[in-house]
C-alpha cells in the first residue's frame, strides 16, 4: 500500500460520512428555516448593496449626522450594518424609522434584478411537496421577501411564515428572534427544524435557538467565513439537497 493510498482513504471516508450526515439533516427536517438573501436569491445581484450603504451614509451626512457612523461602519459597505449603527445610538427614533424605510425601498428595487440561487426554487417546491413546512427568517424586510416570492410563484410554499426585519433592530440576526418567532408560530421544536443560511450571523442565530444548521456558500470566501464561525456542514450548491429528496 502506497503512502498516497494511506492519505486518501481517510479523506474519502470523511467525505462519505459528511455527505451522509447532510442527507440526514435534509431528510429529518420537519421545518426548514431559510435565510433569504443568499440561499434563496442574490438580492443585490444587479443593485449594489455597497451603493445602497453609501446612499444611506450620504443621506445622514446631508442632515449633519455624518458622525452617527464610524469610519469602519462607513467602509463596511453593508446597509444593514449602517442601519444598526444608527439604531444603537438613537434606538427607536423617527430617524431610524425613516432610515429603515429608505433601506426597504432600496431592497424592493433590488428584487427586480435579484438572481435566483441555482436549484433554490425547485428545492423549495420539492421539499414542500415532501411534507416539510417552510419559513423565511431574514434580516431583510418581509415586504421584500413577499415581493420576490410572489414574482417566483413561491409564496404558497411559505405563507404566512415570513419573518423579517421589524422596528426592533437590535433583534436582527445574530439574535435568534426571527427563528424563535417562526418556531413558535409553527409549533415546532428546534431540533425538528433546519436552518439554511449563508453568513456567520445565520449560524450564530441557529446555534442560540438550538436549530441544526446547514451553511450555503456560493464561493470559497463565504465558505471560509462559515467554517471559521463554527459551522460544521457547508455546501457550495443546493443540488445535493435536491438529489437527496428525490431518492
Amino acid at each position: 500500500m502506497t503512502s498516497d493510498t494511506t492519505q486518501t482513504e481517510p479523506a474519502a471516508a470523511k467525505s462519505r460520512n459528511t455527505t451522509e450526515e447532510i442527507a440526514e439533516l435534509v431528510t429529518s427536517a420537519r421545518v426548514v428555516l431559510w435565510d433569504f438573501d443568499g440561499p434563496i436569491c442574490r438580492l443585490f445581484a444587479g443593485h449594489s448593496a455597497a451603493g445602497v450603504a453609501g446612499e444611506l451614509v450620504d443621506w445622514l451626512a446631508v442632515r449633519g449626522l455624518h458622525g452617527l457612523v464610524t469610519d469602519a461602519e462607513r467602509d463596511s459597505l453593508d446597509p444593514h450594518l449602517v442601519l444598526r449603527a444608527v439604531d444603537r445610538r438613537h434606538p427607536g427614533s423617527d430617524l431610524v424609522a425613516e432610515l429603515e424605510e429608505r433601506l426597504t425601498k432600496e431592497e424592493l428595487r433590488a428584487t427586480s434584478t435579484a438572481m435566483p440561487t441555482a436549484f433554490a426554487d425547485i428545492l423549495i417546491q420539492t421539499w414542500r411537496a415532501r411534507g416539510a413546512r417552510m419559513a423565511v427568517t431574514t434580516n431583510n424586510s418581509p415586504r421584500v421577501v413577499r415581493a420576490y416570492l410572489d414574482d417566483r410563484a413561491l409564496t404558497s410554499c411559505f405563507a404566512p411564515h415570513i419573518y423579517g426585519r421589524t422596528q426592533d433592530l437590535h433583534r436582527l440576526k445574530p439574535d435568534p428572534h426571527c427563528l424563535n418567532r417562526a418556531l413558535s408560530a409553527m409549533g415546532a421544536a428546534p431540533g425538528a427544524a433546519l436552518m439554511i443560511g449563508d453568513s456567520p450571523t445565520d449560524f450564530q442565530a441557529a446555534r442560540t435557538a438550538g436549530v441544526p444548521f446547514l451553511g450555503y456558500a456560493r464561493n470559497a470566501r463565504k465558505a471560509k467565513l462559515l467554517t471559521e464561525a463554527g459551522a460544521e456542514y457547508v455546501v457550495g450548491s443546493l443540488w445535493p439537497l435536491l438529489e437527496t429528496l428525490r431518492h
